[in-house]
């Protein structure tokens, strides 16, 4: 068993079970690492809420929950402090014996979930005919980790990039290239050519309310399948869908153009989704506008607040394809959860689409929340990245900054450090390097941040070698590599000829390492739970500077003996590859030197 924690709560419960009845078994033992070593290694905190629950002091509850608590196996005997928190010590053998589990554990204790699920992950949702910018970097290397995560416990996940594929702006730039003559020139367009021709037809939709109309027309004929329309609409998505693979390969970024299903998917069931949303009676004819008013949702004025579900001109709105990717999503995808990773400011937008979807019958939420069934919706907001002025993050110029030329400063800056930091490598290793760190860095300063709230994006801060970030856990990864190279063995041979059967565990440091690694587990099952990737970022600098203590407290390779030596390497080895493997469920690259 390798993860106390998981266990211990099993435990618990069976003793709450025992000594207070089945009724109670569903109680949350509380079970959480102690924060202060001198009490223990982990605490239950049950007793007081138990006490309240069957009207009984808390440190009477604790004792008659140890005597029903069966851990001796695992702890030594646990001890009641203050009102009644329970105090356990695993026992030092019992360490000894995970180390050595652990050495030959390609999964580091980590088991995939009992209960499997399908998953759709919507995310990254870039704009057609344009760049990515700055403000698509959140939802993009988000999403990615949650599906990484995800995907490690054994959920079959469904990546989905949802993308405003179809619109008023397509009749504008199709027009516009119409007008220009752009079209002559339309099967070698670049990005960037996008970019001043979106700018151009904007500018011309604002101001000649002719081309407007024309526009609009040209949308109607996108709509009506119109061939000559549609191979306009088709060379601008090729040369978008060209650029994102582009930054998600830079990125190390898993989403491909099969993940991709844009709004133009659902264009032909937004119909059905009306029809449905009338026959359960929730619409609303408002202002020759069709509206869904959900529960609960209202405005400062106090009436309630409208879904628009088809504009008076009888255009579909994208609330009506989110509600039809949905149902899509729930009915020919099979989804048992999914989740939306968005910008927090439109967090009440999904919530009146989620709410809509169970009043139309879509969903069982019960059987969701229960788990025998049903679909649960996520709604994953993130806040905003700053600049170090506390304004959103810009170029000094004031433009939006470009996802490719942030990218391409990211490298500049760290091959510099690279080349200050270890002259001796060769060109080629240091773009290697530059490239790895560079990318690191900026994914891990978001990753890190809670999602929910903004944060300020500092060069110096996410590139720093010291502190809470990605160089200084890649730079730990390369340090326990560099001790294998300076002893001459490989780790492989730690882990397999033979296999430890004992890895003894004597000072406090090696504990202490030992206990973080085997926190993984319910580390991981918390960020899949809550799908907030900075709680494995917590962890990994945790686990970091547990090994820097035990590193400077422990000789490795001029250990006592050769017993202590070959324990002490094998700590190093679970050590680099828990790093490693946490650090690719970030998306994060390792490097064996740096």
């Amino acid at each position: 068993m390798h993860d106390p924690q998981t266990e211990l709560s099993q435990r618990f419960s069976a003793a709450i079970a025992e000594a207070f009845g089945p009724e109670h078994a569903a109680v949350d033992p509380l079970i959480a690492p102690a924060k202060n070593p001198k009490f223990g290694d982990y605490q239950a905190n049950v007793a007081m809420s138990l006490g309240k629950a069957v009207g009984r002091n808390p440190r009477d509850v604790a004792a008659d929950l140890l005597a029903a608590l069966d851990v001796g196996d695992l702890f030594d005997p646990p001890d009641i402090a203050g009102p009644g928190f329970i105090n356990l010590r695993l026992k030092d053998d019992y360490l000894s014996q995970c180390a050595a589990s652990l050495a030959g554990d390609e999964r580091l204790g980590v088991g995939p979930d009992d209960s499997p699920q399908r998953v759709v992950v919507d995310y990254s949702g870039p704009n057609v005919a344009k760049e990515m910018h700055v403000g698509h970097i959140r939802s993009t290397i988000i999403g990615d980790a949650i599906v990484r995560v995800l995907e490690f416990l054994g959920h079959t996940t469904i990546r989905r990039n949802h993308l405003g594929d179809w619109g008023t702006q397509f009749g504008m730039l199709i027009e516009h290239m119409i007008d220009t003559g752009a079209t002559t020139q339309a099967d070698s367009f670049h990005v960037g050519d996008l970019n001043a021709l979106y700018q151009q037809s904007k500018q011309a939709f604002d101001s000649d309310p002719a081309f407007a109309d024309r526009a609009r027309d040209r949308v109607v004929k996108l709509q009506s399948g119109d061939p000559d329309t549609l191979k306009l609409w088709r060379l601008l998505i090729d040369e978008s869908y060209r650029h994102f693979s582009e930054v998600y390969a830079r990125l190390n970024v898993r989403l491909t153009e099969d993940d991709v299903r844009g709004e133009s998917a659902y264009n032909d069931v937004l119909s059905d989704v009306l029809a449905d949303l009338e026959s359960a009676g929730l619409t609303v004819l408002s202002d020759g506008a069709v509206c869904v008013f959900p529960d609960g949702f209202a405005g400062r004025d106090g009436e309630p607040l409208p879904l628009i579900i088809r504009k008076s001109d009888g255009g579909f709105l994208y609330a009506t394809t989110d509600l039809a990717a949905l149902r899509y999503r729930i009915r020919d995808e099979h989804a048992q959860r999914i989740a939306y990773v968005t910008d927090a400011r439109q967090k009440q937008h999904f919530a009146m689409v989620f709410q809509t979807a169970k009043s139309a019958g879509w969903i069982d939420e019960g059987a969701a929340q229960d788990s025998s069934g049903g679909v649960r919706l996520d709604h994953v907001p993130f806040g905003t990245i700053l600049g170090e002025d506390g304004t959103p993050f810009k170029t000094r110029s004031g433009d939006t900054v470009k996802l490719a030329d942030l990218l391409d400063e990211a490298e500049q800056r760290a091959a510099a450090i690279v080349a200050r930091k270890n002259p001796d490598l060769d060109a080629n290793q240091r773009r290697q390097v530059a490239r790895v760190v560079a990318i690191g860095a900026i994914k891990y300063a978001d990753l890190s941040s809670d999602r929910v709230k903004d944060y300020v994006f500092s060069w110096d801060r996410m590139l720093a070698m010291d502190g809470n970030t990605a160089p200084y856990l890649q730079y730990a990864y390369a340090r326990i590599q560099s001790i294998f190279a300076k002893a001459d063995v490989d780790p492989s041979t730690l882990r397999n000829s033979p296999a430890p059967t004992d890895v003894p565990v004597t000072h406090p440091a090696e504990k202490a390492l030992i206990l973080k690694i085997l926190q993984l587990g319910g580390v991981i099952r918390a960020v899949s739970e809550t799908l907030e990737p900075h709680r494995l970022c917590t962890y990994l600098y945790e686990l970091a500077s547990s090994f820097s203590s035990f590193y400077e407290n422990c000789p490795v390779i001029a250990a006592d003996n050769d017993a202590q030596r070959r324990a002490r390497l094998i700590l190093c080895d679970i050590t680099a590859r828990t790093l490693k493997t946490c650090l690719g469920l970030l998306g994060i690259e390792t490097l064996d030197r740096m």
